[in-house]
C-alpha cells in the first residue's frame, strides 16, 4: 500500500459496532471479493470486498471475517483468515501478510490460515443459531454477476440447511453511513491531496491543453501524495462536453473561452474524496458564465443550509428544487409559464439541473445510507447541484463533501478554492 498505516481502532470500532447488532447466538461470515480477470491471463487490479474491508482494513485477496461473539472458546469469537504465504505465489505476485502484519492492520487476534478454516468453521457453526451472510448490495448496483459472496451463501446453505439465515446488508447499510471520528479523519486526508491537486490544476490549466493531460496531471499528484490512487474515474469535460454527466473520454482541446468542469476525488486509506469544479479555460469568466456560476455557487450553499439532521435526502432534494426553480427563472432559463404548466414528476427545473444534489461518500464513492429516512450527525455527503445548458453549450457543476454534525454540518473541502476571485486569482499566477 502507498498509504500510512491506519489506526486500527477504526475497524476494531466498526466490528464492535456491528457485533452489537448481531442476534444472540449467531455467526457472521465475510468474504473478500473474486479477482477478476481481464484477456488472456491478465487479471484487473484486485479491489477489497468494501464490508470486509470496513471491518478490518485486510486489502488482500483470499480474506475472510468470522465474527462469532458467544463462541464458547473466547479467542474465536472474531477470526481473521488469510491465505497461507507460499514463496513460489509470492515469487510472482509479491508479499503477502504475516500475523503480526495482519494483527497490526484489524485489531484482531486470531489468525486462521485458509486451509484450514473448514474443519474449525464447523464447530463454530454447530454451536450457532443463525448465521450471518454478506451479499454485496447497493441500491445503485445489480448483481447480475455471481459473485463470492453469492456462491458462499449456497454452498452454506446446502451444508447447513437446518440453520436460520440473515443478510448482514441492512445493519451495514445503518452502520456504514454512519462515520466514526477516525474514519473521517482518513476522508479529510483523501480531500487535502484532492485540494492541493485542484491549486496544482489551477497553473496548468491554459487554452490549448488536452482534456488527458489534466487528468494524467491528477493521477501524477495523487499518487506522489501517497493516495492509492482516482477514487473513481476523473471526468475532466471542457466547453458543451460538461453537460455529459459522466463523460470520462477526456479526449478533446480545452480551448479559449470555454469553462471546463472537473470531477476527481482521491482515494486515501480506501476512502474516497468526489470535489467538481468548474473554472475557465482562459483563466477568467465571462460575464454569462459568471452569472450561471453564481447561480450554481448560491444554490450549493443553500443546499448546505437545509443539509442536517433530521430531513430525508428525497426531501431535501425537493426543497433544493424549489430554490432551483426561483433562481433559474431570475437568470432566464425559466418562464413562469414553464413553472405553470410543469409535470409533478418532472419539474421544469430539471431541464437544467438533471441529477441527484448529494450522496453518502465513503469507502465507496457511492456509499451506503438511506435516501428515505432522516439523516444522522455521522453521515458524510457530497453537495454538488448543477446547471448545464444545451442551448449555451455549458456546464457547470460545483461539489464539496460534508460531515452531518448534531446541529448541521462541517464542509471537509472548506479550504479549497470555490469563488469566481478565487480561482481567478489562483489561475492568473
Amino acid at each position: 500500500m502507498k498509504y500510512l498505516p491506519l489506526n486500527a481502532e477504526i475497524f476494531i470500532q466498526n466490528r464492535k459496532r456491528f457485533v452489537e447488532r448481531m442476534d444472540k447466538n449467531s455467526i457472521a461470515v465475510f468474504n473478500s471479493n473474486d479477482e477478476l480477470p481481464t484477456n488472456g491471463d491478465g487479471q484487473h487490479k484486485f479491489k477489497q470486498n468494501s464490508d470486509l474491508l470496513w471491518l478490518t482494513g485486510i486489502e488482500q485477496e483470499d480474506s475472510m471475517l468470522v465474527l462469532f461473539p458467544g463462541n464458547s472458546e473466547a479467542k474465536y469469537r472474531e477470526v481473521l483468515v488469510l491465505v497461507r504465504p507460499i514463496e513460489l505465489k509470492e515469487k510472482w505476485d509479491g508479499h503477502r501478510l504475516r500475523i503480526n502484519e495482519a494483527k497490526a492492520i484489524s485489531g484482531i487476534d486470531t489468525i486462521v490460515w485458509l486451509d484450514t478454516l473448514d474443519a474449525v468453521l464447523q464447530t463454530w457453526v454447530h454451536q450457532a443459531e443463525t448465521i450471518y451472510l454478506n451479499s454485496n448490495e447497493n441500491d445503485r448496483k445489480a448483481n447480475l454477476v455471481p459473485v463470492r459472496d453469492y456462491r458462499y451463501a449456497a454452498a452454506m446453505k446446502d451444508r447447513y440447511p437446518l440453520h436460520n439465515y440473515k443478510r448482514s446488508a441492512p445493519i451495514l447499510k445503518d452502520l456504514r453511513a454512519v462515520k466514526s471520528a477516525l474514519e473521517v479523519e482518513v476522508l479529510q486526508k483523501a480531500m487535502d491531496i484532492t485540494d492541493g491537486t485542484f491549486r496544482r490544476l489551477l497553473e496548468f490549466i491554459k487554452p490549448g491543453v488536452m482534456e488527458y493531460e489534466i487528468e494524467a496531471e491528477i493521477y501524477h499528484s495523487f499518487i506522489s501524495q501517497r493516495a492509492t490512487g482516482m477514487a473513481y474515474s476523473s471526468i475532466i469535460a471542457s466547453g458543451d462536453r460538461a453537460r455529459t454527466l459522466h463523460y470520462v473520454e477526456n479526449n478533446q482541446e480545452c480551448k479559449e473561452g470555454e469553462l471546463l468542469l472537473m470531477d476527481f476525488g482521491a482515494e486515501y486509506g480506501n476512502y474516497c474524496a468526489d470535489l467538481t469544479r468548474t473554472v475557465p479555460v482562459s483563466g477568467k469568466f465571462g460575464r454569462r458564465q459568471k452569472t450561471v456560476y453564481n447561480a450554481c455557487l448560491y444554490l450549493h450553499h443553500y443546499a448546505a443550509s437545509i443539509l442536517k439532521p433530521g430531513i430525508s435526502i428525497v426531501d431535501y432534494t425537493e426543497k433544493v428544487g424549489d430554490e432551483a426553480t426561483i433562481l433559474f427563472q431570475k437568470i432566464g432559463l425559466l418562464r413562469k409559464s414553464d413553472i405553470k404548466n410543469e409535470d409533478p414528476a418532472n419539474r421544469a427545473y430539471r431541464k437544467y439541473l438533471y441529477h441527484g444534489i448529494s450522496h453518502h461518500l465513503g469507502i465507496d464513492v457511492h456509499d451506503l445510507g438511506t435516501r428515505t429516512e432522516p439523516i444522522k450527525a455521522g453521515m458524510v455527503f457530497t453537495i454538488e447541484p448543477g446547471i448545464y445548458i444545451e442551448e449555451e453549450k455549458m456546464g457547470v457543476r460545483i461539489e464539496n463533501n460534508f460531515w452531518i454534525t448534531k446541529n448541521g454540518n462541517k464542509d471537509l473541502m472548506k479550504n479549497i478554492p470555490i469563488t469566481v476571485e478565487d480561482i481567478e486569482a489562483l489561475m492568473k499566477k
